[in-house]
């Protein structure tokens, strides 16, 4: 649920002999509606409803609408293929890929896991804002049929996802009050086909303390409690919003008709794999507490490795076979 010019990344090593570890402790939650399920399977009734997961090869369409500067598509396009980059030069431990191996433990009813190959099947730009500055859980459809119309990737109803990435200027239904980005399909009758997609939205200069946290800390807090996090990237809304991409691509692999894992007895507001454990991000985490990230030389904060050299900070998934929220970077 959740101009840049960085130039080119440079490489930078993890001491993994003398880390710097730090577990920095949360302010209370501005989503008031968050739910958080901190450790054990007594509290969660995770099961799976019999539909679909992604087993096949996830190909990712990415639909930009608004304004982007290249950097930042770059970077977000650095996370999705940090997914599929296994090897540890490429990316040393802990690593993306590490972290969606996760993931990759949820199977369909005939015992296929999700898939561990994601791709970038193809891309589009909606810059003239065809729906407006301000778009609704409907219009977000709107979107996606104007981007299969004009014809820019097939449609691909069996192996495809749809990401919709808004700018920082637009705006979404109960984004910054009730949600950073959500994930659903898509209706036949307006898009002409049933596609899972996802949304997330740039917070940077709407609401970056709510969905760009710990990057940007509320105003409310008065300087009193942890500063705001550094960056791991040097942009706060993009970089928060990786965050919560990673959130729903895992909720929308393993859940992407919403009729397959999720905890609660409503489907149409499920408890997914992504919400039992937001606001972890290591070991430690918990109670208020965001768990053991690291640092690095320059001060910005991260716990996983992508291609390239470069850093993200995304929060950890529940495992199903830890019963326990889980990532490449735990202590224990």
């Amino acid at each position: 649920m959740f101009g840049f010019n960085h130039g080119s990344p440079t490489e930078q090593t993890l001491d993994l002999h003398n880390p710097n570890f730090f577990n920095p402790k949360l302010p209370p939650r501005t989503l008031s509606s968050s739910k958080k399920f901190e450790g054990s399977s007594d509290l969660v009734n995770l099961r799976y409803h019999m539909g679909p997961v992604l087993s096949s090869p996830i190909n990712i369409y990415l639909i930009w609408y608004g304004k982007w500067a290249p950097s930042q598509q770059l970077l977000i396009k650095d996370f999705l293929l940090s997914v599929s980059t296994f090897n540890h030069r490429a990316a040393p431990s802990p690593s993306v890929a590490e972290w969606w191996s996760t993931v990759s433990l949820y199977t369909d009813q005939t015992g296929a896991n999700i898939s561990r190959s994601v791709l970038i099947a193809g891309e589009y730009s909606d810059r003239r804002y065809s729906q407006g500055t301000h778009l609704t859980r409907l219009s977000i459809q709107d979107v996606i049929a104007e981007a299969v119309r004009s014809k820019p990737f097939t449609v691909d109803h069996k192996k495809g996802i749809y990401l919709v990435l808004t700018s920082v200027d637009v705006t979404m239904q109960d984004f910054c009050r009730a949600v950073c980005g959500f994930h659903y399909f898509t209706f036949a009758s307006k898009v002409g086909y049933t596609l899972p997609y996802a949304w997330v939205g740039n917070s940077g200069k709407q609401c970056p303390e709510v969905c760009a946290y710990p990057f940007a800390v509320p105003g409310y807090m008065g300087g009193s409690g942890p500063g705001a996090l550094k960056a791991p990237n040097g942009d706060v809304g993009v970089d928060g919003m990786i965050s919560v991409i990673g959130h729903e691509l895992a909720e929308l692999s393993s859940n992407p008709l919403v009729n397959a894992w999720y905890a609660g007895e409503d489907p149409v507001a499920p408890t997914e794999i992504g919400d039992l454990c937001e606001g972890l991000y290591g070991t430690g985490g918990g109670g208020g507490y965001m768990g053991q990230v690291m640092k690095d030389r320059d001060g910005r904060t991260y716990n996983l490795n992508g291609r390239r050299g470069r850093k993200f900070l995304v929060q950890w998934i529940w495992s199903p076979v830890l019963k326990a929220c889980a990532g490449p970077n735990a202590m224990d």
